[in-house]
């Protein structure tokens, strides 16, 4: 029997798109390489908490099935790849996982199959690292035997306002059929489809949006450190500057940028733009500023506990350790950097989370601090990294001993800020 969709990768992208298309009511498989991601599954146990237990229970009671078996593939009439793109140990953009799964797609591609990448990478990965794989493999061609196309993920874990389905779907396709295609396919699935010129358009578009979010960032971070030198409320200006209803998009500054995205689409425009003779000057500075914060976050809580004898020895609650608020993902939080340069300057680290059971820096954990209360009450230093609601700011003021809040939730003159 065959499939209408098969999503080859069931991670924080993946699985949301197949509750979508089981929504609308599509025949859904999918297909990851991890034994644990499909058991727990099949169990009602999803892999991102954007998915609940009751919608995976649904997905599978409608037919949805996962499997780590790539024979899956062959009953495809869709294929979308939603694998994951990151940075090597030296930080260019790591394609092994999409090479890795053009191969095992290829080998089963038939006449008439839709391929589509959702997965982030530079300008040119469709067609020339994805299309080739996939057409030596098959012995079919992109555009006249099999339709290929590319959109970008727009998945932002934790946004109750915008999901899939309401946020505009941008698409592509290696031909102009080929796109009109991956259109007809992702129409029935989301409520605005957005036709890019080609895919090199839709990649770059995907890397913009989240390169103009580093971008301005940096530039409130390093706003905040100049407006500390001027003695100025960097929070009031924030505040004063947002209420313009035109020209001005609202940032606020932070101990850095984290997650899945920023810090790492960005490097893939720098990769791209070395490989073509060109420099991104603003990229690479905004990567300066927004890497020398952890430092900066150091230096300042040194400074707060300087008349107690520095950060030496000094007992210092870190709150907040994931990379957004009230999402369970550590990947590329700030908290790792700045924990690191605390323990540099002699700090004896505990940290507080909801969303974490575990923070391991460099290899050594970070003990958990379970009751916030006596943690606060016992750490010579607390420093708000990620503002969760469940951080009540009045409280957080009148319990702790000495507060740092680097995310200007927490009122009061005995606060110090960013």
């Amino acid at each position: 029997m065959g499939l209408d969709l098969v999503v080859l990768g069931l991670g924080y992208v993946g699985l949301p798109l197949a509750r979508l298309a089981s929504v609308a009511g599509l025949s859904v498989a999918g297909y990851d390489l991890s034994p644990t991601v499909v058991s727990d599954l099949h169990r009602g146990r999803p892999s991102t908490p954007d998915v609940a237990p009751a919608e995976i229970a649904a997905m599978l009671a409608a037919g949805f099935q996962a499997t780590t078996d790539p024979a899956v593939l062959d009953a495809a009439d869709t294929v979308v790849i939603c694998v994951p793109t990151g940075l090597t140990s030296d930080g260019a953009p790591d394609l092994g996982h999409i090479r890795a799964a053009a191969h095992t797609l290829s080998t089963r591609l038939r006449p008439g199959m839709l391929v589509v990448l959702e997965s982030t990478s530079y300008p040119g990965t469709t067609d020339e690292v994805l299309r080739p794989i996939l057409e030596r493999g098959s012995g079919l061609r992109a555009g006249e035997d099999f339709h290929l196309g590319f959109s970008p993920e727009r998945i932002d874990p934790g946004n109750r306002r915008y999901g899939p389905r309401n946020t505009p779907k941008v698409i592509s396709g290696h031909t102009p059929l080929c796109a009109k295609h991956v259109a007809a396919f992702y129409q029935d699935l989301v409520d605005t489809v957005i036709v890019a010129g080609g895919t090199r358009e839709a990649e770059m578009a995907k890397l913009l949006e989240n390169t103009h979010r580093l971008v301005n960032i940096a530039l409130v971070n390093e706003v905040a450190v100049f407006c500390r030198l001027l003695g100025i409320d960097v929070w009031d200006v924030l505040h004063c500057a947002a209420t313009k209803p035109y020209g001005y998009s609202a940032f606020t500054p932070g101990p850095g940028v984290g997650g899945h995205c920023i810090p790492v689409d960005p490097r893939y425009l720098l990769s791209k733009a070395e490989s073509a003779g060109f420099t991104f000057s603003l990229v690479n500075a905004a990567f300066q500023v927004t890497e020398r914060m952890p430092e900066y976050i150091a230096d300042r809580a040194g400074e707060l506990l300087a008349e107690a004898g520095g950060l030496a020895g000094a007992e210092v609650l870190l709150l907040g350790v994931t990379y957004k608020p009230d999402v369970p993902d550590l990947r590329g939080s700030p908290a790792f950097a700045v924990a690191e340069a605390l323990r540099r300057h002699g700090a004896d680290l505990r940290f507080h989370d909801p969303f974490a059971a575990e923070f391991v820096v460099a290899g050594a954990p970070v003990p958990r601090e379970l009751d916030l209360a006596a943690g606060l009450g016992r750490a010579d230093l607390t420093i708000l990294l990620q503002n969760h609601r469940c951080y009540q700011p009045n409280r957080l003021a009148r319990a702790a001993r000495l507060l740092f809040d680097t995310r200007g939730t927490v009122p009061g003159g005995s606060v110090a800020h960013l």
